[in-house]
């Protein structure tokens, strides 16, 4: 039944009066020069991609640079095992091929890699023995602590106690890569909250800024930026790497 909706949808589609005619062209084209029909090529398959014919390849800017910077950390720091807590899943699955890593969420996912481990956690309640773990992550996730978006109770503190965890179970001369939105400070809620720089430079009490770097509203890319550069967006992308005195 599915299926035959789906269909259905599909021909009403290509029959549309307001199929762009550049679509179409492309089809018959297609369909013309096509001489070896090594695949069916039917109008119940259509399915019309109507918007990539662009001059570059879009990207998300905030999870393609903070991945990537993190990625270059943990290669750096090359700790025996990475411990991330609820990051874009693209992280931890890549970093596992090189690095022994350790995947905890809210609500955990089922990945299956060599490498890396999956389990359950709680940011503000985290298992890990105080002062234990070399390298930590945590990123663009504290800012939707608390605010019951993904299930969790509502805090409106609840970043402010998942930070004190990551520093507590970090130990000393250890590092903590996090990530966060930052620009003029407030909730969007319950999507997420958005910090100033000096707001985490001060939440991460008894740690050492190593570096930030930021993604601009712009979405350019600047390593080792000035954090008053952070305090200037709407909604940039934070990248802190802290190490626990």
């Amino acid at each position: 039944m599915i299926k035959k909706i789906y269909h259905k949808l599909k021909n009403k589609l290509f029959n549309h009066p307001n199929l762009p005619k550049h679509y179409l062209n492309d089809l018959n084209l297609f369909r013309t020069l096509d001489q070896r029909k090594r695949f069916e090529l039917n109008n119940s398959d259509l399915f019309p991609c109507l918007n990539d014919k662009t001059e570059k390849t879009g990207f998300d800017a905030h999870y393609i640079y903070h991945p990537a910077w993190a990625a270059r950390i943990v290669k750096q720091i090359n700790p025996e095992k990475h411990i991330d807590i609820s990051s874009t899943l693209h992280f931890c699955s890549i970093i596992s091929a090189f690095t022994p890593t350790e995947f905890y969420d809210y609500r955990p996912a089922d990945l299956k890699l060599s490498g890396l481990m999956n389990g359950k956690a709680d940011l503000t309640h985290l298992h890990f023995e105080t002062g234990t773990i070399e390298c930590i992550s945590c990123m663009h996730t504290i800012e939707h602590i608390g605010l019951g978006r993904y299930g969790d109770p509502i805090d409106p503190d609840g970043d402010i106690k998942a930070i004190l965890e990551l520093i507590r179970v970090t130990k000393s001369g250890g590092s903590i890569l996090f990530v966060t939105p930052v620009g003029k400070p407030k909730i969007m809620f319950n999507a997420h909250r958005i910090y100033d720089p000096a707001m985490i430079i001060d939440l991460f009490n008894g740690c050492e800024i190593n570096n930030f770097s930021l993604v601009k509203d712009d979405n350019d890319f600047i390593f080792d930026a000035a954090l008053a550069l952070g305090s200037e967006q709407t909604y940039g992308c934070g990248c802190f790497w802290f190490i626990k005195k």
